[in-house]
């Protein structure tokens, strides 16, 4: 008879598959750091009057939407580390450099997301009602005073929702540094698959723990939309 318990499905392996849990979270929180200020800066540049700054943002876009996340992932762990030791020994540095998998691992998911939420934030900008702007101007606000007290916050209530579904595809994206040596959840449970010859247990057990990540960050963001949606009307279909 099939058993749910700890001896018959996991078999000491629970320990490791937390820590793997872990790391996931880890890499996904500082992708995400790094997507939302690649966001902003891209955001911005996408609103600027700068013609050379619009243009740079709509290559990076482009380009970072249309490319598989695998292929980007596989590119700059594997060629970056070619190129970077290619320069190291053009400037008589001889010795191997290796790039560290959780550094790449962060940098590579959060240079995609960083595209994608340049969209949604610059869609949350231009939510905001210009009149409102040219309102603190009327009062005497600076320009920094207005952005803190007018735009951001109001920008930071339309991007939710982005910002949500982004982090939940996200989060879920981080199984992909599994292929650059990294020891996260999915690389844990490809492990105690392969010892114990179980796949369908672990691999389950991998999946109920994304699936507790993402029920959780639904509620976390559930909460941040109605703090954010305070004194706001809405409108009935």
């Amino acid at each position: 008879m099939f058993e749910l318990s700890k001896d018959s499905m996991l078999h000491g392996f629970l320990p490791s598959l937390i820590e793997g849990a872990g790391v996931t979270l880890s890499v996904a929180l500082a992708s995400l750091a790094m997507a939302m200020i690649l966001g902003l800066l891209g955001a911005l540049a996408k609103l600027s009057k700068w013609r050379f700054a619009r243009g740079l943002a709509h290559l990076y876009t482009t380009l970072i939407r249309g490319v598989p996340d695998l292929v980007l992932m596989l590119l700059i762990f594997y060629g970056g580390q070619v190129a970077v030791n290619s320069i190291a020994l053009s400037l008589g540095h001889e010795e191997y450099i290796d790039i560290n998998p959780y550094v790449a691992g962060v940098l590579t998911i959060g240079f995609i997301f960083g595209a994608y939420l340049t969209e949604a934030f610059r869609g949350a900008f231009l939510a905001v009602p210009p009149g409102q702007r040219e309102a603190g101007l009327a009062y005497g606000m600076s320009g920094w005073q207005i952005a803190r007290r007018i735009t951001f916050p109001q920008m930071f209530r339309h991007a939710l929702p982005g910002l949500s579904n982004n982090w939940l595809v996200l989060i879920k994206s981080t199984a992909i540094v599994s292929v650059i040596g990294l020891h996260d959840l999915m690389t844990r449970g490809q492990q105690a698959a392969g010892s114990t010859r179980e796949p369908f247990v672990f691999y389950l057990a991998v999946a109920l723990i994304y699936l507790a990540f993402t029920s959780v960050s639904e509620l976390l963001f559930d909460r941040l939309q109605k703090r954010f949606s305070t004194g706001v009307r809405r409108g009935s279909l």
